[in-house]
């Protein structure tokens, strides 16, 4: 495999991340590199997590790829040292930042920012007291600071921050604190493998925690974390499809994330690991990456790119045959079917969103049925992919879910709504902001309202095919306005979710025209065979 596929994706991502960022050293926002508030003027405060682009800068200067055009410029390591002191001046008094709205106190961004200061300050060999007290502080905060929801690779990236503060600063301050957040993050890991991100089990975010996990094992080697890391990886290998893509709209956070470089750390002493990436590089070859190049999630994956390609493993096992058999992960909810040429992967609490492979191709992607219905005055999209505990029944030739559709969440900010989280966050608001960040996940991400539509999904192995039967009950149609299944389409707000992958550009599937022609308890019908 050709490791250089990674850094060659990455370093594509530097000069749009160096135009994200403020380089006049005059400038009073020099090393900023939220660019909607130094040079768009469009928001109030900048976002902490932007401070997390130094990190792809300081390895951009540090990788030696062929036709690296950044390596060894001087002008990169004067901007990082930039963005490092921006993170410290822009931050609260106690060391926290805020993301999305102000006095937020985000602890993703917090984390994410700090890890990639002190990886770059390390990396580059700074020498900066400022920049060390920053650090220093804004690990205090991260070390007693417990956000709302279940994330565990911010969890993770706590540890890590922890470990590598203590070596740099060469300190035990935070053990204690260091070991209890590890504990934590290990105790939601489920026995099937995977850790909990927010309702369930998502392949993306795993692939983020096991990178900071296995860089914490590195540090500090550790048979339980070893254990947990052995059956996390081998969780992710599920999720690699036959084409080299990765996860999708049948997991919890419907992403295609993909961070190769836990795999390589653990893959030196776990050949097997390695084949993830081997099986992912294949999909990279092929353009079937997503994008992540927008001002917010670009630099995730640019610097996880860039560690695989220097922890590259050279002696690499060759691939193994496709596994074949069914996987049924009964917590996570989310079988795996390999048969034949054939691979299926369901989402049984999500009413059967699938993806469905022969050979190496991607037949076809189905996020359930969407209906856009006129309600009290406004236009209101019933969904079939939202997270519930749908009636399954599962025998070796059949999958049946069956439910009730829900209501997307489609909430959009308005100026009054704008105006009135500016006014409670600079009032009583920055007293409580993990209880403001409660209501928004409530509103936007968790939870799920029954739309008067019931959904029948069969799926049936039958002539060396899949067949799907899809039935949909309504007790009225007249205001069903249009109805149809897309191939990517999701509707709770996750912040790595809906980027671009090609294929995305799978056709809609338009049912508009059939429910045209029912009438009251009609059922609207449809059956596919692949």
């Amino acid at each position: 495999m050709n490791r250089d596929l990674f850094a060659r994706e990455a370093l594509a991502q530097i000069p749009k991340l160096l135009t994200l960022l403020d380089r006049n050293p005059h400038s009073p926002t020099y090393g900023c590199f939220d660019r909607n508030f130094w040079q768009y003027k469009i928001i109030d405060f900048p976002s902490g997590m932007a401070q997390e682009f130094v990190w792809p800068l300081a390895l951009a200067y540090s990788t030696p790829v062929q036709d690296n055009p950044f390596y060894s410029e001087p002008m990169l390591r004067e901007w990082v040292e930039a963005g490092i002191l921006y993170a410290a001046t822009s931050a609260h008094p106690d060391g926290s930042c805020d993301d999305y709205f102000p006095y937020e106190r985000a602890g993703g961004a917090a984390a994410f920012s700090l890890l990639a200061c002190i990886e770059s300050y390390s990396q580059l060999r700074l020498n900066n007291p400022t920049a060390l007290k920053f650090f220093e502080k804004r690990a205090d905060w991260l070390a007693h600071h417990q956000e709302s929801g279940r994330l565990t690779n911010h969890q993770a990236l706590i540890v890590l921050c922890l470990d590598l503060l203590s070596n740099l600063l060469q300190t035990s301050k935070w053990d204690r604190a260091r070991v209890q957040r590890l504990e934590q993050v290990l105790s939601w890991q489920n026995p099937e493998g995977w850790f909990v991100e927010y309702e369930g089990c998502d392949p993306g975010y795993h692939t983020l925690t096991i990178s900071c996990l296995a860089r914490i094992y590195q540090l500090r080697p550790d048979p339980v974390l070893k254990e947990a890391l052995i059956k996390a990886v081998e969780l992710a290998s599920e999720f690699v499809h036959p084409d080299g893509s990765y996860g999708g709209e049948y997991t919890s956070r419907n992403t295609y994330n993909f961070f190769p470089h836990g795999f390589e750390l653990v893959g030196q002493w776990l050949p097997t690991a390695l084949e993830i990436n081997d099986r992912f590089l294949i999909g990279l070859a092929k353009g079937l990456a997503p994008c992540y190049a927008d001002d917010h999630i670009i630099g995730h994956h640019t610097w996880n790119y860039l560690l695989a390609w220097r922890d590259y493993v050279k002696d690499r096992p060759q691939l193994s045959p496709r596994p074949r058999g069914r996987v049924w992960l009964k917590e996570a909810q989310i079988l795996i079917d390999r048969r034949r040429d054939t691979e299926l992967y369901v989402a049984l609490n999500k009413g059967g969103v699938f993806k469905l492979f022969r050979g190496d191709r991607l037949v076809v992607s189905d996020t359930q049925f969407s209906l856009q219905v006129l309600a009290g005055g406004k236009v209101k999209n019933a969904v079939g992919h939202l997270t519930d505990t749908y009636r399954v029944e599962i025998t070796e030739e059949e999958i049946i879910i069956e439910g009730e559709l829900g209501w997307a969440k489609q909430k959009q900010m308005t100026t009054a709504n704008l105006l009135i989280l500016r006014v409670v966050m600079l009032t009583v608001g920055r007293f409580f902001p993990n209880l403001i960040r409660q209501l928004l996940q409530k509103v936007l991400i968790t939870g799920k309202k029954n739309a008067p539509f019931h959904f029948r999904r069969h799926f049936t192995w039958q002539d060396e095919q899949w067949w799907v039967g899809d039935e949909l009950q309504a007790k009225s149609w007249q205001r069903v306005i249009s109805a149809g299944i897309g191939g990517d389409q999701t509707s709770i707000y996750v912040v790595m979710s809906r980027t671009f992958q090609r294929s995305q550009l799978q056709p809609w599937l338009d049912l508009t025209d059939e429910v045209k022609k029912l009438d009251f308890y009609d059922l609207l019908k449809l059956e596919r065979h692949f």
